[in-house]
């Protein structure tokens, strides 16, 4: 925005000009739903409620979702590959996501509820991977948990966006985000009981069929959890009516609209600004160079791990201790994005220094066993950069405004995500293995685009910021004013780009 909406905004400020703070127009012409109806007493009671059932549920089905998608990585230590004759590269293709528009389909219908039974269903596709005996089967079998798993990121980023103010949403996400290695933690130990207990028992059933057993099951009764559960304000049961009216008013000020309607209407505009927005391929790009590493990684992780001497029961426990790195740095990150202000890319950008120095490390150090806990050190420094996925991922609920625009971006970036990971496993080619040392170099070559990209979107943000600032400056508004007239924009269903009173959160 420049300079020369300065008279616009003049415009907005002489309508409200003879007012106090207090009197300025709030959102009354959108059902009087406003932040100044409740005390901060009030708001801290439902934001406790809200962490207290949202949160655990959702570390829970996101660690479950982790699982089950990269159950494969483990399952290919125990006879996997061999049991279902995978030659070549066919192992790779079983990790290709699928995206499908879920967005659209998650403005039409109950978040929560769908979540919910979407997840009953691909908990069924993973339990039945077990019974898979071929490469074409297990393709249909990931192909459609792939569709059907897709669906949980789109859907927790419209829950978060419609309970937590745009200060909060990193925090909280980051502690659902933790589950990667928290949950990780937890269903490694359990499927080492079954790896050992398969090793043990050889004429008893494979322990990699064990697992889809274990994780199918567990999906499944989540999902019955999650149907009571999870939501937006507008969909669960478990606020009442005053409550689920604090939920709206409570995040008002985060100037991109509340969940207080349901708003069904496609807008044509949103979808062609969502395409021509510079800010929409900052984010495609840097969703794709840390995906493409990530799914390599995610997939042939435990492999590289038995390139340096272990087990494949060793395997799995050794990964242990680098999920709970992975916890340690998320909070860490996560206090800091909640106590610095505008710190999320910096953030982004200190976090993929190791992750880099880590992955080139493995690639040229020699290939002996003198430098195994060398290599082992070097794979714990690659878990730092996990958490710019999350960062990524919260810019929608953060910084897009319009319901549909928030739609389409949050399409754009989910296929993003899904394109790097599954072209991410086609680095680890099966010559190539076990060291995987080509795959190791292009990772890191993606994970320093991925910097060029995060720091030269921070500086076209942070442009944006000023030169908004500038026009309200011209304009002769204050804070205050901004404030709510941004807020009485979020509530018609403007974009971030419409709003001049929007501030981007970097």
């Amino acid at each position: 925005m420049s300079l020369k909406n300065a008279s616009s905004l003049s415009e907005e400020k002489n309508s409200i000009s003879d007012s106090n703070v207090h009197e300025l127009p709030t959102v009354e012409n959108v059902d009087d739903v406003h932040e100044l109806d409740y005390s901060q007493e009030e708001y801290s009671r439902l934001l406790k409620k809200m962490d207290w059932i949202l949160l655990p549920l959702m570390w829970v089905a996101y660690g479950v979702q982790q699982a089950d998608k990269t159950g494969i990585s483990t399952q290919a230590l125990f006879n996997f590959r061999q049991d279902n004759g995978l030659v070549g590269q066919q192992y790779s293709w079983c990790v290709l996501l699928c995206q499908f528009p879920m967005s659209y389909l998650m403005q039409r219908v109950s978040v929560g509820k769908t979540l919910s039974v979407l997840m009953f269903f691909w908990g069924i596709v993973v339990l039945c991977t077990a019974f898979a005996h071929n490469w074409a089967g297990l393709m249909v079998l990931r192909t459609l948990q792939g569709l059907l798993e897709c669906t949980i990121s789109p859907s927790f980023l419209l829950i978060i966006g419609t309970w937590y103010k745009t200060s909060e949403h990193a925090s909280r996400s980051i502690i659902w985000g933790t589950a990667n290695a928290g949950f990780g933690v937890i269903v490694s130990l359990c499927m080492y009981a079954i790896g050992n207990s398969a090793t043990n028992h050889k004429s008893g059933l494979a322990a990699w069929k064990g697992i889809s057993f274990f994780l199918g099951g567990t999906t499944i009764l989540l999902s019955i959890v999650a149907w009571f559960f999870l939501g937006t304000p507008r969909e669960v049961a478990w606020v009442s009516k005053e409550e689920r009216r604090i939920a709206q008013a409570r995040i008002v000020s985060n100037k991109t609209g509340t969940d207080h309607h349901k708003r069904r209407d496609w807008k044509k505009d949103q979808v062609i600004e969502a395409f021509l927005d510079p800010s929409t391929w900052f984010l495609f790009c840097s969703v794709v160079l840390g995906a493409l590493p990530n799914g390599g990684i995610t997939s042939f992780g435990n492999l590289v791990y038995t390139s340096f001497g272990f087990t494949s029961l060793q395997t799995i426990l050794y990964g242990i201790p680098q999920n709970v790195v992975s916890i340690f740095w998320f909070l860490l990150m996560g206090y800091l994005c909640r106590r610095v202000p505008r710190s999320r890319f910096y953030i982004m950008l200190v976090s993929i220094v190791p992750a880099f120095v880590g992955l080139l490390a493995l690639a040229l150090l020699p290939s002996s066993n003198s430098f195994r806990w060398i290599k082992f050190g070097m794979y714990f420094m690659t878990v730092t950069s996990n958490i710019n996925g999350l960062l990524l991922w919260m810019h929608v609920p953060s910084n897009v405004g319009g319901r549909t625009k928030k739609s389409v971006v949050s399409s754009i970036m989910f296929i993003a995500y899904c394109v790097g990971n599954a072209g991410g496993s086609q680095f680890f080619l099966a010559k190539d293995a076990p060291r995987y040392i080509p795959a190791l170099i292009a990772c890191s070559i993606c994970l320093g685009l991925e910097f060029v990209f995060i720091l030269v979107w921070r500086i076209w943000l942070s442009y944006q910021n000023h030169s908004r600032d500038k026009a309200a400056e011209a304009a002769g508004l204050t804070p205050e004013q901004i404030k709510v007239l941004g807020a009485e924009n979020g509530e018609r269903d403007m974009t971030d780009r419409q709003n001049p009173h929007f501030r981007y959160n970097y």
